[in-house]
């Protein structure tokens, strides 16, 4: 059974759909389109596919007929999509001034931080920040010999962390810390600080990394595994997968926004780069059907790469990226260059959650029609949200 692919980007209002054949030689011989689906007629049968309600195609707009061998029929169209995808994000719960709020492990769900309420919830500066002080100031920085650390009623954020003060207040038995020995690289092992211990924030029931600790009673919280929630609130297991792409994606498009940042190296908290990365378009919707029956389909967006809530349809938003895996010393040589690229943003993460974002678009990849995986040398993979 024929099924479709359809990646569709908002602003420009059209959208490349594929008609993908099952098997070598066996499109169909009959294509029927009309706004609200689409009916494939072919020796085996017809097959209608419904598009989903915020998608409507115009069809007198179709044009550039193309047949691709692995891929099927490619065909540009206008498209009038609607997005109503709700967003999953720590950033939508965030702790607000005066509300009381619970950090929850996002893997397992534990309690990390019982309900607090802060007094000043703020944003970090750029990590430039001390020296435009230096530039701007006609007298020596004020800052330099302080750090800016959260007191006990502050919480401070920055694109992929969050700090708070471990005071008594949000103490729960529910976290431990352990001492990891970072790796550095070759240059750095002939100095003294050849074993610089690090200390981990770990979730005491399923043992997942939460976070870092970054100086006497102040713990950082990496947004990629903690979620905040009002108390009363029922606490809903993400899968992961969903999870972890919607986060990434976010961050992605909140710097692009605000810094013309398109460019990021994906490293770990150990100091590895796991992954280079390209944001290519970030206004996309991607819609794919599953063929779940010979007689009907209906459209999904890009089911979870993991198969972790395959029942779920519909549209969704997602990111379009470029991205080159750097493990076991891949594509060392553009790693090396992009890490003195001013242009670049490095994003940190756990190394556990870059190798699972790893898989994620390795699997994305997979998915998609052969003659859309690469762009460039570069492979392609879609993130949603």
């Amino acid at each position: 059974m024929e099924t479709v692919f359809m990646e569709i980007r908002r602003k420009m209002q059209s959208g490349l759909l594929i008609i993908r054949e099952p098997n070598a030689g066996s499109l169909p011989v009959d294509i029927s389109v009309s706004p609200g689906s689409l009916e494939i007629k072919s020796c085996q049968g017809c097959n209608m596919i419904s598009f989903p309600e915020e998608v409507r195609i115009v069809p007198s707009s179709c044009r550039g007929l193309q047949y691709i061998a692995g891929d099927g029929l490619h065909v540009r169209l206008q498209i009038e999509a609607d997005s109503n995808t709700k967003l999953i994000s720590t950033l939508s719960e965030s702790p607000e001034v005066q509300k009381s709020c619970i950090f929850y492990c996002q893997s397992c769900g534990e309690i990390i931080i019982k309900e607090r309420t802060f007094l000043r919830v703020l944003p970090l500066p750029s990590e430039n920040w001390s020296a435009l002080v230096e530039e701007w100031c006609c007298h020596p920085n004020p800052f330099a010999k302080s750090a800016l650390h959260p007191q006990n009623d502050d919480c401070f954020f920055e694109h992929t962390y969050f700090l708070v003060n471990s005071g008594s207040k949000s103490y729960v038995p529910a976290t431990e810390i352990v001492h990891l020995e970072t790796e550095h690289s070759a240059s750095e092992r002939s100095f003294a600080l050849k074993s610089k211990e690090n200390t981990t924030v770990i979730c005491k029931r399923c043992k997942r990394m939460l976070g870092e600790t970054v100086s006497s009673g102040i713990t950082k919280y990496y947004f990629t595994e903690m979620i905040i929630q009002p108390p009363g609130k029922k606490f809903d297991m993400i899968p992961r997968s969903q999870f972890v792409q919607s986060i990434i994606a976010q961050c992605l498009m909140q710097l692009s926004s605000a810094r013309s940042t398109f460019r990021f190296r994906i490293q770990g908290h150990d100091g590895k780069i796991y992954i280079l990365m390209w944001l290519l378009n970030s206004d996309t919707l991607l819609v794919e059907s599953m063929g779940n029956s010979a007689s009907s389909s209906v459209f999904t967006l890009f089911e979870d790469n993991l198969r972790l809530d395959s029942k779920s349809l519909g549209t969704w938003d997602a990111v379009k990226v470029l991205y080159h895996p750097c493990i076991k010393n891949r594509n060392k040589e553009l790693s090396d260059a992009w890490e003195n690229d001013i242009g670049v943003h490095p994003l940190t993460f756990p190394s556990k959650t870059c190798l699972e974002l790893l898989l994620i678009l390795s699997l994305s990849t997979a998915s998609l029609p052969p003659s859309l995986r690469f762009m460039n040398s570069f492979q392609v993979a879609f993130l949603k949200m």
